[in-house]
């Protein structure tokens, strides 16, 4: 095991958005260390900034291709501690898939491929969760793999309003059509017919799960993002109230402003539910409060960080620390939880506040904006490009623009 002491610690992460960003700063927070990201088409934050090299792939890039690149990549930097990071569902089965081959040359802190198709299947991962007694939304998983023009919908066993998500993630990233959405929520018969029809005709065959809709706008959401050492020990344990999410179609249910807090009973729950699946690695739970008798549902995990990952940092526990520790150093590390109170927020403070009903909660907000402990994982004092600093900020102002389009209200059910 080479020690971060010894050698310099190279990260190297594959995509290239915002949370991507964030993992790099993570990383840089903690060590000083420069990153390499493995991308396509990365972001101006990334482009732009001080730490960041980039290396250039071709879209869409086959496993070989991409598992050619990381091998060159890791010859190239043979003296150095290389670490493999991730930030999309594709780009973490592709690591599972090829986890021997590369956990030649790289720390993987990522679940095996068997971890990741069970939990990631959302039906299965419904099954995970009564299984440890947790809860989750009911649901059915309708199986498309066998679509015509002669396919028939079955009987969905729920009133509407419903919700609709592929139930493997990488089948459905795959697809590129009109009107695509993360997450469907149906009013009627005639738009759930209409899902199906726009799915059959995009060449989706596989599985799709219809779950009950639970009622509550964003604020009843909460995230939890944990690591899973080498021994199975949970040594990163951390959790926020969202504030307001993403509303585009294409990234709806991604937090961009929230409130780091303690839950620990769902900590608990996230726990038990890592250590019965014998995880390994980062783990990012999306779960939902149900305001009708105060459950905590849970939505899904995450086999990743998750993209809004430099909360943790900022609340005062870099997850880097604790992985580094882990895979690079060989310590056994206490369990690092999230200890400050802040807001982690992407949009601007005038948007957020528009958009929070609850007095309470909006005093708290204002609170941490007056005490400076608001953070943008973009904005970060000691990138000095000016054109990429510019651009971040003129982003963050076009949410308004997005906001007014796709939720210009805050509703009781979040859509």
């Amino acid at each position: 095991m080479v020690s971060s002491r010894s050698r310099v610690i190279l990260p190297v992460i594959l995509g290239g958005d915002f949370g991507v960003y964030g993992i790099g700063r993570s990383f840089n927070e903690a060590f000083g260390c420069r990153c390499l990201c493995v991308s396509n088409e990365p972001t101006v934050s990334i482009t732009g900034s001080n730490f960041f090299d980039v290396h250039h792939i071709e879209a869409g890039a086959s496993d070989d291709v991409l598992l050619h690149e990381l091998r060159a990549i890791a010859k190239e930097n043979a003296d150095k501690a290389l670490i493999l990071m991730a930030n999309h569902d594709l780009h973490s089965t592709f690591i599972a898939r090829n986890y021997d081959q590369l956990g030649e040359y790289y720390a993987l802190p990522f679940p095996s491929l068997e971890t990741i198709e069970v939990l990631t299947d959302k039906v299965a991962f419904a099954q995970a969760c009564e299984d440890a007694g947790i809860d989750a939304p009911r649901g059915i998983g309708v199986d498309m793999s066998d679509y015509s023009d002669q396919w028939v919908a079955p009987s969905i066993p729920f009133d509407f309003p419903i919700v609709a998500k592929a139930a493997r993630a990488d089948a459905y990233d795959r697809l590129h059509f009109e009107g695509k959405r993360k997450i469907w929520f149906l009013e009627d018969e005639a738009e759930l017919a209409q899902m199906w029809r726009m799915l059959g005709e995009a060449g989706f065959r596989d599985l799709f799960l219809v779950q009950e809709l639970i009622p509550g706008d964003n604020t009843a959401m909460r995230s939890i993002t944990a690591y899973v050492d080498s021994h199975g020990d949970v040594t990163l344990i951390g959790s926020a109230r969202v504030l307001l999410e993403d509303h585009a179609p294409t990234m709806i249910g991604n937090p961009v402003a929230m409130i780091t807090e303690e839950f620990p009973e769902l900590w608990q729950q996230a726990e038990r539910l890592l250590t019965r699946a014998g995880y390994r690695g980062f783990a990012n739970f999306d779960v939902k409060i149900d305001p009708r008798d105060n459950r905590a549902v849970f939505f899904e995990v995450n086999p990743r960080i998750g993209r809004n990952n430099w909360y943790m940092t900022a609340g005062g526990a870099n997850p880097m620390l604790v992985m580094v520790g882990d895979l690079i150093d060989g310590q056994r590390m206490e369990q690092k939880r999230i200890s400050r109170e802040i807001l982690y927020s992407m949009v601007p403070d005038r948007l957020l506040l528009r958009y929070l009903r609850d007095e309470p909660l909006k005093k708290r907000v204002k609170s941490l904006i007056k005490n400076h402990r608001r953070f943008d994982p973009l904005i970060n004092p000691h990138e000095d490009n000016a054109k990429r600093n510019m651009i971040v900020r003129l982003q963050r102002l076009n949410h308004f623009r997005k906001f007014a389009r796709y939720y210009p209200r805050p509703t009781d059910r979040s859509f």
